[in-house]
Protein backbone atom coordinates (compact mmCIF):
# COMPACT_ATOMS: atom_id res chain seq x y z
CA UNK A 1 0.00 0.00 0.00
CA UNK A 2 1.08 3.91 -0.83
CA UNK A 3 -0.58 6.42 1.09
CA UNK A 4 -1.07 9.18 -1.24
CA UNK A 5 -2.53 13.14 -0.34
CA UNK A 6 -4.51 15.53 -2.64
CA UNK A 7 -3.38 19.31 -1.97
CA UNK A 8 -5.07 22.46 -2.42
CA UNK A 9 -4.43 25.62 -2.60
CA UNK A 10 -7.24 29.02 -2.29
CA UNK A 11 -7.27 32.50 -1.81
CA UNK A 12 -8.74 33.77 1.69
CA UNK A 13 -10.09 38.11 1.28
CA UNK A 14 -11.33 39.70 4.26
CA UNK A 15 -13.46 42.09 1.91
CA UNK A 16 -14.80 42.64 -1.72
CA UNK A 17 -12.40 45.48 -1.68
CA UNK A 18 -9.50 43.04 -1.37
CA UNK A 19 -10.51 41.47 -4.87
CA UNK A 20 -9.48 42.28 -8.13
CA UNK A 21 -11.64 44.51 -10.03
CA UNK A 22 -12.62 41.87 -12.46
CA UNK A 23 -13.35 39.50 -9.43
CA UNK A 24 -15.04 42.40 -7.64
CA UNK A 25 -17.63 43.29 -10.33
CA UNK A 26 -18.28 39.44 -10.79
CA UNK A 27 -19.17 39.16 -6.80
CA UNK A 28 -20.80 41.93 -6.63
CA UNK A 29 -23.36 40.25 -9.88
CA UNK A 30 -23.57 37.21 -7.66
CA UNK A 31 -24.77 38.93 -4.82
CA UNK A 32 -27.42 41.34 -7.08
CA UNK A 33 -28.39 37.69 -8.43
CA UNK A 34 -29.48 36.23 -4.85
CA UNK A 35 -32.62 38.71 -5.44
CA UNK A 36 -33.69 36.59 -8.21
CA UNK A 37 -33.66 33.51 -5.98
CA UNK A 38 -36.82 31.59 -5.39
CA UNK A 39 -36.54 29.65 -1.93
CA UNK A 40 -39.77 29.11 -0.03
CA UNK A 41 -38.76 25.85 1.33
CA UNK A 42 -35.21 26.20 2.36
CA UNK A 43 -35.25 29.66 2.60
CA UNK A 44 -31.49 30.17 1.92
CA UNK A 45 -30.94 32.19 -1.05
CA UNK A 46 -28.45 31.62 -3.65
CA UNK A 47 -27.04 33.65 -6.61
CA UNK A 48 -24.16 32.87 -9.16
CA UNK A 49 -22.74 34.59 -11.80
CA UNK A 50 -20.78 33.75 -14.60
CA UNK A 51 -17.64 35.74 -16.37
CA UNK A 52 -17.70 34.11 -20.07
CA UNK A 53 -14.43 35.05 -22.42
CA UNK A 54 -16.04 37.46 -24.66
CA UNK A 55 -16.75 39.45 -21.09
CA UNK A 56 -20.50 38.73 -20.95
CA UNK A 57 -21.53 38.34 -17.32
CA UNK A 58 -24.78 35.57 -16.71
CA UNK A 59 -26.42 35.23 -13.65
CA UNK A 60 -28.96 32.68 -11.70
CA UNK A 61 -30.46 32.32 -8.67
CA UNK A 62 -31.31 29.12 -6.92
CA UNK A 63 -35.11 27.87 -7.86
CA UNK A 64 -36.99 25.64 -5.73
CA UNK A 65 -40.26 23.57 -5.97
CA UNK A 66 -42.65 21.82 -4.25
CA UNK A 67 -41.74 18.71 -6.43
CA UNK A 68 -38.38 18.21 -5.19
CA UNK A 69 -35.86 17.74 -7.07
CA UNK A 70 -37.30 19.60 -9.61
CA UNK A 71 -35.71 22.91 -8.63
CA UNK A 72 -32.04 23.73 -9.69
CA UNK A 73 -29.21 25.50 -8.17
CA UNK A 74 -28.08 28.79 -8.92
CA UNK A 75 -24.80 28.05 -10.52
CA UNK A 76 -26.32 25.30 -12.67
CA UNK A 77 -29.17 28.09 -13.54
CA UNK A 78 -26.22 30.41 -14.53
CA UNK A 79 -24.23 27.89 -16.20
CA UNK A 80 -26.66 26.36 -18.58
CA UNK A 81 -28.30 29.89 -19.25
CA UNK A 82 -24.32 30.96 -19.80
CA UNK A 83 -24.04 27.43 -22.45
CA UNK A 84 -27.10 28.12 -24.12
CA UNK A 85 -26.90 31.72 -24.81
CA UNK A 86 -22.82 31.64 -25.44
CA UNK A 87 -21.91 28.22 -26.47
CA UNK A 88 -18.31 28.62 -27.82
CA UNK A 89 -17.51 30.94 -24.80
CA UNK A 90 -15.34 29.64 -22.39
CA UNK A 91 -16.48 30.24 -18.53
CA UNK A 92 -13.74 31.98 -16.95
CA UNK A 93 -14.82 32.47 -13.53
CA UNK A 94 -17.86 31.53 -11.61
CA UNK A 95 -18.87 32.84 -8.04
CA UNK A 96 -21.44 32.45 -5.50
CA UNK A 97 -22.74 34.19 -2.69
CA UNK A 98 -25.71 32.85 -0.44
CA UNK A 99 -27.52 34.05 2.62
CA UNK A 100 -31.34 34.89 4.15
CA UNK A 101 -33.61 37.36 3.49
CA UNK A 102 -30.94 39.88 1.19
CA UNK A 103 -27.96 39.08 3.96
CA UNK A 104 -24.90 37.03 3.62
CA UNK A 105 -23.89 34.09 5.63
CA UNK A 106 -21.40 34.61 7.48
CA UNK A 107 -19.05 31.71 5.68
CA UNK A 108 -19.35 31.22 2.45
CA UNK A 109 -21.70 29.60 0.13
CA UNK A 110 -20.33 26.49 -1.27
CA UNK A 111 -21.56 24.39 -4.51
CA UNK A 112 -22.63 20.98 -4.08
CA UNK A 113 -22.01 18.28 -6.09
CA UNK A 114 -23.78 18.35 -8.65
CA UNK A 115 -22.91 21.65 -9.30
CA UNK A 116 -19.04 21.18 -9.06
CA UNK A 117 -19.77 18.02 -11.49
CA UNK A 118 -21.39 20.31 -13.98
CA UNK A 119 -18.45 22.97 -13.85
CA UNK A 120 -16.01 20.71 -14.05
CA UNK A 121 -17.65 19.46 -17.16
CA UNK A 122 -17.79 23.53 -18.43
CA UNK A 123 -14.07 23.69 -17.90
CA UNK A 124 -13.25 20.60 -19.94
CA UNK A 125 -15.01 21.56 -22.86
CA UNK A 126 -13.35 24.41 -23.53
CA UNK A 127 -10.09 23.66 -21.97
CA UNK A 128 -9.73 26.51 -19.97
CA UNK A 129 -9.76 26.65 -16.35
CA UNK A 130 -12.52 28.24 -14.41
CA UNK A 131 -12.04 30.14 -11.20
CA UNK A 132 -14.56 29.70 -8.56
CA UNK A 133 -15.18 32.74 -6.20
CA UNK A 134 -17.44 31.65 -2.87
CA UNK A 135 -18.67 34.67 -1.05
CA UNK A 136 -19.61 34.79 2.63
CA UNK A 137 -19.72 38.00 5.03
CA UNK A 138 -16.25 38.31 5.91
CA UNK A 139 -14.56 36.31 4.17
CA UNK A 140 -14.20 34.94 0.63
CA UNK A 141 -12.56 32.23 -0.88
CA UNK A 142 -11.05 32.14 -4.47
CA UNK A 143 -10.07 28.50 -6.53
CA UNK A 144 -8.41 28.85 -9.39
CA UNK A 145 -9.35 25.91 -10.80
CA UNK A 146 -12.63 23.89 -10.57
CA UNK A 147 -9.76 20.93 -9.71
CA UNK A 148 -9.09 22.16 -6.70
CA UNK A 149 -12.80 21.75 -5.46
CA UNK A 150 -13.65 18.72 -7.01
CA UNK A 151 -10.70 16.79 -6.60
CA UNK A 152 -10.97 13.32 -8.79
CA UNK A 153 -13.53 14.79 -11.25
CA UNK A 154 -14.93 12.01 -13.03
CA UNK A 155 -13.87 12.15 -16.44
CA UNK A 156 -13.54 8.77 -17.70
CA UNK A 157 -16.16 8.91 -20.70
Amino acid sequence: MTEKEIKISFHEYKSLDELEPLDKELAHAAIEAMSGSYAPYSHFNVGAAVRLSNGVIVKGANQENAAFPSGLCAERTAMFAAGASYPDKAMESLALAGGVMGRLAKSPATPCGACRQVMAQYQAKHGHPMSVIMIGDGIIWKFDKVDDILPLIFDSI
